[in-house]
């Protein structure tokens, strides 16, 4: 007799396969939000492939051995840092996602010698920031700021006499010339913007291919110190490296324009605090509007700048509306989601680095099966 007539049938595969998406008896991939708890946008996102859990953490020392030990996919705003000693604690992380567009908190270089892919959202937000950037220079052009608080505090504009006094040093607009530092996504934006108030534009980004100042009508300079020089308002919009930490010092301050208008909407870490505060008290700089600082949350009652006049300063919101909020949480989680169902980094459509070792069949596919499986 034959025995394995004998046996009892296999049960199919198909038929222990539970509602998981992501293939048969496999348990779903672990994504965890490690600087943040509201997971309302990303989870509709991911739920179908993914398990989403919150850290809340400002440092890994605060994330459970959990989500250290197993998870592949990581999100994370702008409130935790990721050092190599950092990043060497997960043990099967794959990709992480900054919700944003700077990755100066990720030590990005690490992260592909470990296999880690690094990818940001550079695509939301611009006209958030343009347009902030836009209403920070005006700011500092008509000193509206200032005369609103000068109204709020109860002061009585009786005459002529008392507007002038309060309104000294608002400026006009009209055939100034704006220097824009980086002309990326949103740099290119303000240009736009800018020519529109009657702005002379010119820019100075050395990553640029030749002709970019044709298809938009800017002037081209090919130093900072050229733009510094030529510039009644500066307004950066670089991201930060380890080239140009303090780009703003006492050093290039000096080849400013006396007078000149300074606007940062990009990073803090580009301008020396230091430096900006003996400017304004000098009167070498008319007046500056920061979104951004290099030490968040800022204290206005802190640093250098606490005594420093003519300076604006806003909580790092430039990016914020209701609309670009819910964009950048929406393209955030869709890259998570093409690492799980695609492969790595082919499927990326925003990574900042190549994962050196993805030799490994395992660094390409977070959910280790066939793509077939994928719904």
């Amino acid at each position: 007799m034959d025995k394995r007539k004998m046996l009892p049938k296999r049960a199919r595969m198909d038929s222990m396969r539970g509602p998981i998406a992501n293939g048969p008896l496999q348990s779903r991939p672990l994504v965890a939000l490690l600087d943040g708890r509201d997971c309302t946008v990303e989870m509709p996102i991911l739920k179908d492939v993914a398990t989403v859990a919150f850290c809340d953490a400002q440092s890994t020392s605060e994330i459970h051995e959990k989500v250290l030990n197993e998870a592949v996919g990581a999100l994370m705003w702008h409130t935790i840092i990721l050092t190599k000693e950092d990043l060497e604690k997960f043990k099967a992380l794959r990709i992480i996602v900054r919700i944003g567009s700077g990755v100066d908190n990720i030590d990005v270089k690490a992260a592909g010698e470990l296999g880690i892919a690094v990818c940001n959202v550079p695509g939301y937000g611009v006209e958030e920031v343009a347009d902030t950037t836009m209403c920070l220079i005006l700011n500092l052009y008509r000193r509206t700021y200032w005369l609103a608080n000068m109204v709020r505090e109860g002061k009585k504009f009786t005459g002529p006499e008392q507007v002038r006094e309060a309104a000294t040093g608002c400026a006009r607009i009209r055939g100034d010339t704006l220097g824009i530092v980086g002309l990326g996504r949103i740099g290119s934006a303000v240009a736009l913007r800018a020519k529109a108030f009657g702005f002379n534009v010119i820019f100075y980004d050395p990553y640029l291919p030749d002709g970019i100042e044709k298809s938009l009508g800017l002037t081209r300079v090919y130093t900072l110190q050229d733009l510094l020089f030529q510039s009644d308002c500066v307004s950066l919009h670089c991201s930060l490296n380890e080239h140009n930490h303090h780009l703003i010092n006492e050093f290039t301050i000096k080849q400013m324009r006396p007078g000149a208008f300074l606007v940062n909407t990009a990073r803090g870490g580009l301008v020396d605090d230091e430096g900006l505060a003996a400017a304004l008290k000098q009167g070498r700089i008319r007046a500056a509007a920061l979104d951004v600082h290099e030490n968040e949350p800022f204290n206005v009652f802190q640093g250098p700048l606490k005594d420093a006049p003519n300076v604006l300063c806003t909580p790092h919101a430039a990016f914020y509306s209701d609309a670009s909020a819910q964009e950048l949480r929406e393209m955030a989680a869709s890259e998570i989601r093409r690492a799980i169902v695609g492969r790595i980094p082919d499927c990326l459509r925003n990574c900042v680095n190549k994962p050196i070792n993805t030799s490994d069949p395992a660094n390409h596919q977070l959910n280790k099966q066939e793509s077939s499986d994928v719904h």
